[in-house]
């Protein structure tokens, strides 16, 4: 009897070594992964891989191969359009402008695809943590069509906007310029991160040629990652005491952010912003005024349809001035708040947008005389049939220099038509370039100024410029990143939309040494080399190691089980053997012998 309590207590004891040596598992974090991934709650519905079994059955591999490539591409597609945030305002005008409705539509766009983004990347962060855990993944058929759907949306928004705004994908590539620093510093981290599963089914897996495909697109990946910054190129990365001064701001239409577009009020407020120039957009009324309208009809920026229901399609120049003036150029703001500011303004603020009128040239150069700003403007001819149609040029220099106060010398001149005669009936004005052409050509036209789209932003085309005097304006840069790219390239100004924004930055974003950015790479790749060393010596030593200790212990129980199913069976003999001469016909004869 001793000896059996003595085995009963080893058996114990061998029990609790081996219940310490097996891998742990997080069985309430486990099942809520397996519940959200798989929709698999229950433990047995859930099954863990073994030594040489792979992660999943073909299906399950394809539909995680999916959700990688879903994950890639919702994360370019938000990644795109974040950084396009500059150009939202064209993007919902140009939607009006076809669907004769004002929505939207690209924050909508960008609600949507951040929604996409995170559903995708939760399942994917699931799907990590399950091959943590040594768990096979079982991924649910709901989850599956949310996937396709993810992927239908990114192919699909990423083709549509690649057809009619391709010049986004320039902007793209603009932005790495200033992020790609800190988007490799993520890579790295990510990499890093993913080598814990890596390690876990790489050292399980019994098949050479899986182990070594895993390892080497692995490596491949990871040495890319930490050689990228050998071929990457910032202006924001300069050495101390060579960044120049910040680009000037020239108030696109005013500051339309805080006020109506093209409106006295808009202009107001960019000069109170501290923008240097004002930019704007110049039409001739029917009767000979200029006056300030970007698009060709009135439909968007004034009350047309209320005042001239049956003219709403028909040119602007068409209208005028008297007509042009009964309108009103500012309810339109408060109504549609294109730019999502107008909760910023206050009752009075409210109260002039809304009453605010079409503006003239005429008005509009006397405030730049009054604030000494430069004025640069887009001159459209009038349509066919129209008064001024061929003197459209010589009535706006008359408005220059005859009815306003403003000197030649504030006004940079960028209409094409005519320059040479421009030239000569006024040399003081500023002839302004709105393309890129030959030195020689430029030179040859007295051309001091261009002025470009920012996409055609470039270190190299700018200073080549400088070098013959001639600086550079880009236009429309609103956001943060893109100005601080652009004083970091050395631009000369650039017309926006924010300069309240623009103007209280005091420094670039992004901006560091290249001493601090090489020490930033360097620690970055080192700490991650040796998280991921140690990361693969712990799971080689835990699968290889723990595996045997486990192997010799279940021999142990296997003999120690054996062992006590005999002590089992003989027990189960005398108990059946005192039960049988218990019984009260066997009683009797023992009685009679006696």
């Amino acid at each position: 009897m001793a000896s059996t309590l003595s085995q009963l207590q080893f058996g114990r004891l061998r029990g609790l070594r081996a219940k310490l040596l097996r891998r742990y598992e997080h069985r309430p974090f486990v099942s809520c992964l397996s519940g959200l991934y798989g929709c698999r709650w229950r433990r047995y519905e859930r099954s863990c891989t073994q030594p040489g079994d792979c992660c999943c059955n073909k299906l399950e591999g394809v539909s995680f191969a999916l959700l990688v490539v879903a994950f890639c591409l919702t994360l370019v597609f938000l990644y795109f359009w974040g950084q396009a945030k500059n150009d939202y305002n064209d993007f919902d005008w140009f939607n009006f402008g076809n669907l004769g409705f004002w929505f939207p539509w690209s924050v909508v766009l960008l609600v949507i695809a951040a929604g996409f983004f995170t559903y995708v990347t939760v399942l994917m962060l699931l799907a990590v943590c399950l091959l943590s855990e040594g768990q096979k993944l079982y991924l649910h058929w709901s989850h599956k069509i949310g996937i396709l759907v993810s992927l239908i949306f990114s192919i699909v928004a990423t083709a549509v906007l690649s057809d009619l705004w391709s010049k986004e994908w320039t902007t793209l590539l603009l932005s790495f310029q200033v992020t790609a620093p800190y988007l490799h510093v993520g890579g790295v981290l990510l990499m890093t991160a993913l080598a814990w599963p890596i390690a876990l089914h790489f050292f399980r897996m019994s098949s050479r040629a899986r182990r070594g495909l895993i390892m080497g697109g692995y490596l491949t990946i990871l040495s890319g990652l930490y050689l990228v910054p050998l071929g990457l190129y910032s202006p924001c990365i300069k050495e101390e005491g060579t960044l120049g001064p910040p680009p000037a701001l020239i108030g696109h239409r005013g500051a339309p952010m805080l006020a109506p577009e093209n409106t006295l009020m808009s202009f107001e407020k960019a000069v109170e912003a501290g923008s240097e120039g004002l930019e704007t957009d110049v039409t001739i009324s029917f009767d000979g005024v200029p006056f300030l309208m970007h698009d060709q009809t009135l439909q968007r920026t004034t009350n047309v349809h209320e005042v001239f229901p049956n003219r709403t399609g028909i040119p602007a120049a068409l209208f005028t001035w008297s007509e042009l003036q009964s309108l009103n150029a500012g309810a339109w703001f408060l109504s549609h708040n294109p730019f999502g500011t107008v909760g910023s303004l206050g009752a009075d603020g409210r109260q002039q947008a809304g009453t605010q009128s079409v503006c003239s040239l005429r008005a509009f150069l006397q405030l730049a005389a009054h604030n000494d700003k430069l004025v640069i403007f887009d001159l459209y001819r009038p349509p066919r049939g129209h008064p001024y149609r061929d003197t459209w040029i010589q009535r706006t220099l008359e408005v220059i220099q005859n009815e306003s106060s403003i000197q030649s010398s504030q006004v940079l001149w960028l209409p094409s038509d005519l320059r040479a005669l421009v030239q000569e009936m006024d040399p003081e004005l500023q002839q302004t370039s709105g393309s890129r052409l030959p030195l020689e050509e430029l030179q040859r036209n007295h051309i001091v100024k261009l002025n470009l789209h920012y996409s055609s932003m470039s270190p190299e085309l700018i200073s080549e410029y400088a070098a013959v005097n001639i600086s550079t304006n880009l236009y429309v840069i609103s956001q943060p990143w893109l100005y601080s790219l652009a004083w970091c390239s050395g631009v000369q100004s650039v017309t926006t939309n924010a300069p309240h924004l623009l103007g209280a930055m005091s420094s670039p974003l992004f901006l560091m040494s290249p001493d601090e950015y090489k020490l930033m790479w360097i620690l970055t790749d080192l700490l991650s080399f040796v998280l991921i060393v140690i990361i693969f010596v712990f799971h080689r030593w835990r699968e290889r190691g723990l595996t045997f200790k486990i192997s010799q212990d279940n021999g142990t129980y296997s003999k120690f089980r054996t062992e006590m199913s005999d002590i089992w069976s003989v027990s189960s003999a005398n108990c059946q053997a005192e039960r049988t001469l218990s019984r009260p016909g066997n009683a009797e004869p023992q009685t009679a012998n006696m």
